[in-house]
């Protein structure tokens, strides 16, 4: 990590294992950050309300252990005015979109950072990344464990915001994060990790979706054939790629194409069928994280998995590129991140949107 002795520190502490341990490490070179945790939750109190009681007693027991003040902040309505309105334009419009990169721009280091954030000097976060800087430049760098890193989810930060992202845990595996809160007895060392979209806990993302824009049925039609396989309830409710879930007989069946205009799915039979892989395609809107580099020969990925596809840039236009992998990929659908590394995978340069 980066000198810390005199530098001011924010926690953001979930009441998970992986922030609590942050508090733990940054305690343990002699530092007492103030820990704060974001409070999100729906537009009413319903039962479904994601303001999870047991993830503030968490927070407050490892806050009260470490000697550090923890305060609520309140980001429901940017939350809601941002993550969600970006989610739902996108999935309306037959894109997949990708709420926790949104999540980590607009709430962890964009609403915090203005309510409270700024008068600090880090924010600090239990991320699975790390940071290099050389030459005054501060760069993402992948976590060395490939299954838990989350440069994917940073990879559309601002610049400012990397200068004042700390990530105490990146340099570990998942294993030993876990086994340093069992050494040191923290009340979560035990804790399943969320398994749902960021802040929204146990809410299921299609019931997340559901409630904002409800349901549109259509036709589901096979590629090639166009012999109608059955009905779907909206076409948001599914994405490029998916097999599991989509509940026709007579399967594998995987979602290959939506028509927007006509409200119909495209279902291709088989395992594995050549119409759900692409090699090339087109991104936009290229956000570099650091500062803008040459990128020729990179290695990439599209969704949160621990595999980085090779392949080579061809540039386009300001800010757009085509990715030709090396290899052909499944499911790439428009509205995803396609996030850019070195040839090595090892610093993140940045994200663009799919557009197909």
């Amino acid at each position: 990590m980066e000198k810390l002795d005199d530098k001011k520190i924010a926690v953001l502490l979930s009441g998970g294992v992986d922030s609590s341990v942050v508090v733990h490490e940054l305690a343990s070179r002699g530092l007492t950050p103030d820990c704060f945790y974001i409070k999100i939750g729906p537009e009413e109190q319903e039962e479904w309300d994601c303001a999870s009681e047991e993830d503030m007693e968490m927070a407050t027991v490892v806050a009260a252990r470490y000697g550090c003040k923890l305060q609520v902040v309140d980001c429901h309505r940017e939350y809601w005015d941002g993550v969600t309105r970006y989610t739902m334009d996108k999935v309306r419009a037959g894109f997949t979109p990708n709420p926790d990169v949104m999540c980590n721009r607009l709430i962890k280091f964009g609403a915090f950072h203005d309510k409270i954030g700024h008068g600090y000097d880090l924010i600090a976060t239990g991320h699975y990344a790390r940071t290099e800087i050389e030459d005054g430049d501060k760069w993402l760098v992948t976590s060395p464990d490939p299954v838990k890193d989350q440069t994917d989810f940073l990879a559309q930060i601002y610049d400012w915001q990397l200068r004042k992202a700390l990530f105490p845990i990146g340099h570990y595996m998942k294993g030993e994060v876990r086994e340093i809160a069992e050494r040191e007895h923290l009340v979560n060392a035990k804790r399943k990790d969320s398994q749902g979209i960021c802040f929204l806990g146990k809410i299921n993302y299609n019931e997340y979706i559901r409630r904002y824009l409800g349901e549109n049925p259509g036709d589901v039609l096979e590629l090639e054939t166009g012999k109608k396989i059955g009905r779907h309830r909206g076409l948001w409710f599914h994405t490029i790629g998916q097999r599991h879930g989509l509940g026709f007989g007579g399967g594998p069946w995987y979602a290959v194409k939506k028509d927007v205009a006509e409200n119909i799915l495209y279902v291709s039979h088989g395992f594995e069928p050549v119409t759900a892989y692409k090699s090339t395609f087109p991104i936009r809107d290229f956000h570099f994280l650091t500062r803008r580099v040459e990128m020729g020969r990179v290695t990439f990925k599209i969704r949160h998995t621990p595999e980085y596809h090779p392949a080579t840039l061809e540039q386009t236009g300001e800010g757009a590129y085509v990715v030709h992998a090396e290899r052909p990929i499944q499911g790439v659908a428009p509205g995803q991140f396609c996030v850019v590394y070195d040839e090595r995978h090892h610093r993140c340069f940045g994200s663009g949107e799919i557009t197909l």
